[in-house]
């Protein structure tokens, strides 16, 4: 890949809500698995661990608790919301009904990567470094093997409950569920707002030109 072609699949790298059911190749999965185990994690400890669930009873399970999540938190959010920057009015419409669409469908996914670490009882705020590098990679992967994917992490608003649902050891927390399949939309540009408005130059508040 030149570097050409890694920008453009960053630039393009939609979240895709919306997946078809139709079985994904063994191979692509391990494909993106590897590219998971390239990523950066504190000390090289490499306490991630990786669960791919394709079981229907469990993902339906974990739904479940999904959409309990989007009908008592996330949905009125959106409702409510006013579009995030750099995203039209139309355009947030056409994301909160593929939120909505995802909510109703997620077990439907064919694959899921749920991505976790061995980090104990209690996790400090700074575990999530050593697993959401590996999931940024996992997603590139994905994006460039024409497959859709998305990072959720709603499923931890009930974190205890999803957990068990999956099977998952005393000491092991789950931090995302990349449900993966084809796409039933096109990849293209993300809406992102204007670098100079996130981005300062020596001191805070004095903007990156």
């Amino acid at each position: 890949m030149t570097a050409t072609d890694l920008f453009e699949t960053m630039r393009t790298m939609r979240a895709m809500r919306r997946l078809k059911p139709d079985p994904v190749p063994d191979e692509l999965i391990r494909q993106i698995l590897e590219a998971g185990l390239c990523a950066p994690n504190g000390g090289n400890f490499q306490k991630w661990r990786f669960l791919v669930l394709k079981d229907q009873a469990v993902k339906q399970a974990v739904q479940v608790l999904y959409k309990r999540a989007y009908d008592e938190t996330i949905g009125p959010r959106y409702a409510t919301a006013v579009p995030p920057p750099g995203v039209s009015p139309e355009r947030y419409a056409r994301q909160h009904a593929a939120v909505e669409y995802l909510t109703e469908h997620y077990h439907e996914a064919p694959v899921w990567i749920v991505a976790c670490l061995e980090d104990g009882a209690n996790p400090s705020r700074v575990a999530g470094a050593s697993i959401y590098p590996a999931v940024q990679n996992m997603l590139l992967a994905a994006r460039a093997l024409g497959l859709g994917s998305t990072l959720t992490t709603r499923h931890a608003l009930y974190a205890a409950e999803a957990d068990a649902a999956m099977g998952l050891p005393a000491g092991v927390h789950s931090y995302a569920i990349l449900p993966i399949g084809y796409p039933m939309g096109k990849f293209g540009p993300v809406g992102r707002t204007a670098l100079n408005e996130v981005v300062f130059a020596e001191k805070w508040g004095v903007p990156y030109v």
